[in-house]
């Protein structure tokens, strides 16, 4: 179906692209420092569960809406954004909460995975994404192209898994580093914020 060479360069391209700064690994980044690297982890796998809903409106088609329809677009991006305006509202307001109510208001781990399910299945540029990238790999004559599709889009996914629960991994250590000192973990939760609160303008300015 696939050839090694095809293999090796959509892994690589999928890797690159992953790391280059964007609004999902700086989500996991921002949450594994203010929560724990375990909590990055459970984002990265809600995040990467996201990507099945974006594989699939490219393998059926729906995806194309997205970039034909402006109603459509606009929709899904200021349902994102005012989730990300929210997550940067209860950053901010965690400032007023002292260390042991923090820890008594630990996020539970399956509102986490929910989080990073929503941040990227409400992101439409995802779909767009992979409207113009999964078929470059594809082979029209290597077998049915839809399950060429989900096949690539289960590597994109893979690779982006391994990636970001790394900087989970990274940044969850930094965290641990701040919380050691309440000054500290005020900026962290502020810089979080900020970050949701500009990834919120940045997504509710994003044209097709």
């Amino acid at each position: 179906m696939f050839d090694l060479q095809t293999l090796m360069l959509f892994i690589t391209a999928s890797s690159l692209l992953a790391l280059a700064p964007g609004p999902d690994n700086l989500f996991v980044l921002t949450q594994s420092m203010s929560q724990s690297s375990k909590a990055g982890i459970v984002i990265t796998l809600g995040l990467c569960t996201g990507l099945i809903f974006h594989t699939t409106a490219v393998a059926l088609g729906v995806a194309i809406i997205f970039k034909t329809s402006a109603i459509a677009f606009n929709l899904l991006k200021f349902v994102g954004a005012g989730y990300l305006l929210y997550l940067a509202y209860l950053s901010f307001k965690a400032n007023s909460h002292s260390k042991l109510e923090k820890k008594n208001s630990h996020i539970p781990l399956s509102k986490l995975y929910k989080r990073g399910i929503i941040m990227n299945v409400t992101n439409p540029k995802v779909s767009i994404f992979f409207l113009a990238f999964l078929p470059q790999f594809t082979n029209p004559n290597g077998g049915n192209v839809t399950i060429q599709v989900f096949i690539l889009g289960a590597l994109f996914a893979l690779c982006a898994f391994l990636i970001f629960s790394s900087i989970a991994l990274l940044a969850g250590k930094v965290g641990e580093w701040f919380k050691k000192s309440p000054k500290a973990e005020i900026i962290l939760n502020r810089l979080s914020g900020t970050i949701f609160g500009l990834l919120a303008i940045k997504l509710a300015l994003t044209q097709r």
